[in-house]
């Protein structure tokens, strides 16, 4: 393989890579699994009849969207 072709391979890598890093931290990925998350428990809590499915679903909601934000904090003082 020639040196331009192994460039260019390694170019369209990176930015796969680098979109990959984007969606990662994005705030349409937590919101589209704290959404996902929240009709997940909806469903369960009144399968198994609790009384307030609608607010309690919350619960795991919040503290997946609270994990995302302290984890990138963890991550950066563990960096240092």
């Amino acid at each position: 393989m020639d040196v331009e072709k192994e460039i260019l391979l390694i170019q369209e890598r990176n930015r796969r890579v680098e979109s990959d890093k984007a969606w990662e931290k994005s705030w349409t990925r937590r919101l589209s699994i704290a959404a996902l998350t929240y009709l997940c428990a909806i469903a369960w809590l009144y399968v198994i009849g609790n009384d307030k499915p609608l607010v309690n679903a919350t619960v795991p909601v919040g503290g997946f969207l609270l994990s995302t934000l302290t984890v990138a904090f963890i991550k950066k003082r563990w960096q240092q």
